[in-house]
């Protein structure tokens, strides 16, 4: 009877020894002497390796010369108690068959450090390195739980549309979805471009938000959430911003600002604490490797309840804060990363929810408060990070919902479908955003967004 493959983190957990086992992985290193061979194997599932321990006379040249970094081998052995230090277990090699080779003088990942930025060069082979292979691992167990969380809490999954012909925040960066010829767009009488004559017969965009499609399904389904690709053409280059990145967006009828900031805490806390007890391996080497503070951080989130407090209240600590600002504050200003994280950082020492933010730095959708001059948004603020969340409680008066499109220049008639929200039995309701990158960027402790999704996407960028 044939064995059946195994993992590399089934074979380092097992206490079943002596018995024949197979396993399949790309070479880390190879090391020995004419006598013995010592090959690290690892297959993605756990960021370790696993130890093969080839006897020379028993494995012609031929194929022990093949395997080399980065090659690709199917290994059939004797699974034993380690001899050295470093491993429980070690793979006692009967056969070794080399599934795909890697020319020394070519493979790009030999062992020595590489750049972050010289990684991001080769996206097609940074996954087999051991700090992506920990990124990607972490980025599946937090989507994961994103949908754990949610199903769990009589959620439901909604798909809201990538292309769409709506700019749900009104601030016009969008990149633009279209069949028409770039040299010659056919034209109306007046020179513009007829897009009467796209595919869709009118000028379509990808979507920077799913919120407003999915606050049409939570006022038919009461509990939602979305989770997929929004684009942002901001022509960002930053260590923050990404022009492609995922979204998830929850949206809940008749919750208020108070349960907006309630669901906020208790879903992070709860994607914080699965990572931290899933993958425990992976976040001691980013932290080991990267940021000595990351678990310490990591755990400052789920073990203190986050402050909140107002915009005004945090504009007053600021001014008066003795640490200088590279951007001034006043009320009115939208406050910087800077800012975010002194709050967080050096005033509170714990996670930050400001609420209550001046109207003229919101989206029009925020329901406006009794003072005519804030409505009721939310950001979450995260140390290292700054905002992590925003979110509101939505307008559902017809209207002041008007009212506030008109103030903002935002079109009633490409919105139509969502004003009739307000017209057709109405609710109160509210909901946030939260940027999977920059969730996965906070969990892992990595410097820069780029390194957090497989292939980046920003200003002169979409190689891959």
């Amino acid at each position: 009877m044939s064995v059946r493959r195994s993992s590399v983190q089934q074979l380092l957990q097992s206490q079943e020894l002596e018995r024949e086992v197979v396993v399949k992985g790309w070479v880390r290193t190879r090391r020995g002497n004419k006598y013995v061979q010592f090959v690290a194997l690892n297959d993605g599932s756990t960021i370790h390796t696993i130890q093969v321990v080839a006897d020379a006379e028993k494995f012609p040249e031929e194929t022990l010369k093949d395997v080399a970094t980065g090659a690709c081998l199917s290994v059939r052995g004797q699974l034993v108690a380690s001899q050295g230090k470093g491993q429980a277990v070690e793979i006692q090699a009967i056969e070794i068959e080399v599934l795909g080779t890697a020319d020394p003088e070519e493979y790009p990942l030999q062992k020595k450090g590489h750049s972050l930025e010289f990684l991001r060069e080769i996206a097609h082979l940074r996954p087999r390195t051991n700090t992506f292979g920990a990124v990607l691992r972490v980025r599946h167990a937090l989507a994961f739980a994103v949908h754990q969380y949610f199903n769990d809490h009589g959620f439901y999954y909604v798909h809201t549309p990538i292309i769409t012909g709506s700019d749900a925040e009104g601030a016009g960066q969008m990149f633009r979805v279209t069949t028409l010829p770039p040299e010659h767009p056919p034209r109306t009488a007046d020179g513009s471009v007829d897009y009467k004559e796209d595919f869709f017969g009118k000028q379509t965009n990808l979507t920077v938000s799913g919120q407003l499609e999915a606050e049409v399904a939570a006022m038919a389904l009461g509990k939602v959430y979305t989770f997929g690709p929004t684009f942002r053409a901001e022509n960002s280059n930053t260590a923050r911003h990404l022009a492609e990145f995922w979204m998830i967006e929850p949206e809940v009828a008749f919750n208020d600002l108070q349960d907006n900031m309630d669901l906020a805490e208790d879903f992070l806390k709860s994607l914080v604490r699965q990572a931290l007890e899933k993958c425990a391996d992976d976040l001691q080497f980013l932290n080991d490797q990267y940021d000595k503070e990351l678990l310490n951080r990591l755990r400052f989130v789920i073990e203190n309840d986050f402050q909140r407090l107002t915009y005004t209240e945090a504009v007053e600590i600021l001014k008066v804060a003795k640490q200088k600002f590279e951007f001034p504050v006043d009320w009115g200003t939208d406050l910087q990363s800077e800012h975010e994280r002194y709050l967080v950082e050096k005033h509170f020492r714990k996670p930050v929810i400001l609420t209550d933010y001046p109207k003229d730095i919101k989206a029009f959708y925020m329901k406006l408060n009794d003072d005519g001059r804030t409505v009721r948004a939310m950001d979450v603020l995260f140390p290292g990070i700054g905002e992590i969340i925003g979110g509101s409680q939505r307008e559902e008066n017809l209207e002041k919902l008007r009212t506030r499109m008109e103030q903002m220049h935002v079109e009633e008639h490409e919105l139509w479908w969502y004003l009739e929200l307000r017209k057709f039995g109405t609710a109160p309701h509210a909901g946030f955003g939260l940027g999977f990158e920059r969730l996965v960027l906070f969990v892992t402790g990595m410097a820069n967004i780029r390194d957090v999704i497989p292939f980046p996407r920003f200003p002169k960028n979409a190689d891959f």
